[in-house]
């Protein structure tokens, strides 16, 4: 076995360049593979991990993928606003253990900032039940504290102590900064791999007291309060994004719900965040399945490509196939002989794309997570990751079958006889 291993090594050694570019296929597909695989898994942990102890999200009445993802991942906007009078009816219901309201629809240079009450930095849990940890400082108290998570401390290069604006709107919807009254930052959160690491934390008088000489969403003109005047102003908030609501009993979800959506005061929901991710989940399922299908595609092509090039060769191999069946080579050691190039080209495609996998992963992690939150991290193979390089490894050395089985046809008189 070891001489046929030595004899397949010198051939595809003597046809390297022709057999590179299938090397380099094959690597390719398996880049694509594992990437897209790892992503995929990536981004399903990453999204599952946003919220847990939270048994329910109450906001207006919208779609519950939107109240999610609006909510939870600051991705999109509110269609309305549900009203303070109806966030405390629903922390005076009998079920209900404890309630967070949170406000958004500001930003900090690109960062969104949620409002919302100390009792976030309590209530609040990601993973597996985790709680939140302060890298340094404290939770808000005063009106003009803010809380930072840990991607906007990095980016921005935030420390305890500095003083930072706000901006009125999000995304490229910013219409004037907040510079009349500034913030200054109490707390940097350790990080969680989750929307709160690029979240602007403040408290909600804070957000009403940079609103108070605003209305409709712009500045009054001709009226400018400063930080000090609005100190003396009522700031209970009027009306918040969506609240976050944990019960006494988890048995009583549904009957909370129910109320929630009967509730007279206005047209309010309430979803369950574990049920709208499996929904959300079954939206982005059939993009999942036609990355998946595309980068199996790429396999195929390039597994088809290693057929073409080792049957293309064999017309320029039959003297050297003839003789080493003249030399005493048996038929099945030439289709072992033949296997076994196959394969070994299919073990270098696999290895290098793995390599060239590993690699993008460490170099492009610090860039998905600074611009799309999404954190890849470098980790043993998983399942479906050793199942994938497995078919790729068999998918290859079954192809190689193909041009073995033309070469046991080919005669010995065939290879020794000259050709005219």
């Amino acid at each position: 076995m070891s001489t046929l291993f030595s004899i397949a090594w010198r051939s595809a050694w003597n046809r390297r360049f022709t057999l590179l570019l299938t090397v380099l296929s094959i690597a390719l597909s398996t880049l694509l593979l594992l990437g897209v695989e790892r992503i995929r898994t990536q981004l399903r942990d990453s999204f599952s991990s946003a919220v847990s102890g939270t048994d329910l999200i109450v906001g207006a009445r919208t779609g519950s993928t939107e109240l999610l993802l609006y909510s939870v991942f600051r991705i999109g906007a509110a269609t309305n606003n549900i009203a303070w009078t109806s966030v405390q009816a629903l922390s005076a219901h009998p079920g209900v253990d404890w309630v967070v309201p949170l406000s958004l629809g500001d930003s900090h240079r690109g960062f969104a900032v949620l409002a919302t009450t100390p009792a976030y930095f309590t209530h609040f849990h990601y993973g597996d039940r985790q709680p939140l940890a302060l890298q340094e400082g404290r939770p808000f108290e005063g009106l003009f504290d803010a809380v930072v998570g840990a991607e906007v401390a990095e980016r921005l290069g935030y420390r305890v102590g500095q003083r930072i604006t706000l901006a009125h709107g999000t995304g490229e919807l910013i219409v004037a900064e907040h510079a009349d009254k500034p913030f200054t930052v109490v707390g940097i959160l350790a990080r969680t791999g989750t929307p709160v690491d690029r979240t602007v934390h403040i408290g909600l008088e804070a957000m009403e007291a940079i609103h108070a000489d605003w209305r409709g969403g712009a500045p009054l003109p001709g009226l400018r309060l400063s930080a000090e005047q609005v100190r003396q102003l009522d700031l209970t908030p009027k009306n918040v994004t969506a609240a976050l609501v944990g019960l006494k009993n988890r048995a009583a979800v549904f009957g909370v719900q129910r109320w929630v959506s009967t509730y007279g005061g206005e047209p309010l929901m309430a979803v369950l965040p574990g049920v709208a991710l499996d929904a959300l989940w079954d939206m982005v399922g059939v993009g999942e399945n036609a990355l998946l299908l595309m980068s199996a595609l790429v396999a195929l092509v390039s597994l088809a490509g290693l057929v073409s090039v080792v049957l293309a060769g064999l017309d320029q191999r039959r003297r050297e196939l003839a003789v080493l069946r003249a030399a005493g080579a048996g038929l099945r050691h030439v289709l072992a002989l033949l296997a076994i190039e196959g394969a070994l080209v299919t073990l270098a495609g696999v290895l290098v794309g793995t390599a060239a996998a590993v690699l993008g992963i460490a170099a492009l992690s610090p860039w998905l997570q600074s611009h799309f939150g999404l954190t890849l991290a470098l980790s043993a193979p998983t399942a479906n990751e050793a199942l994938l390089l497995a078919a790729l490894l068999g998918a290859g050395w079954l192809a190689s079958l193909l041009p073995a089985l033309r070469a046991y046809r080919l005669s010995l008189a065939d290879g020794l006889s000259p050709r005219l």
